[in-house]
């Protein structure tokens, strides 16, 4: 009994991933999406990065070592990445591994 319940929840799961992902492309298929898509379209990725940055120096003891020596190396080297391709996202995500791998295997 407990496999058919099973089979439902993954045949309600897998109806849902696909709706949400079809639901986009069928509402704007034909017209020009609204102002507020757009907006949040060129605006997030700054506003994820301007918060992935305060999240980083948040807490931080600039007078104290290593002076936020992780910190700053991480910052640059997202900054380094977004010069280097203008692609917020292997920005976003090259600068927050390198962040969670200094801060994983400093002491």
């Amino acid at each position: 009994m407990s496999e058919h319940y099973l089979f439902a929840a993954v045949l309600v799961l897998a109806a849902g991933n696909l709706l949400t992902r079809a639901v986009p492309f069928l509402f704007f298929a034909r017209h020009r999406p609204p102002g507020w898509v757009l907006f949040v379209e060129r605006n997030f990725p700054p506003v994820i990065l301007t918060i992935l940055i305060f999240y980083t120096l948040e807490g931080v003891d600039f007078t104290r070592v290593p002076y936020g020596l992780k910190e700053i190396s991480a910052i640059s080297v997202t900054m380094a990445l977004h010069a280097w391709r203008s692609n917020y996202l292997l920005s976003i995500f090259g600068g927050t591994a390198f962040y969670m791998l200094l801060v994983q295997t400093s002491p």
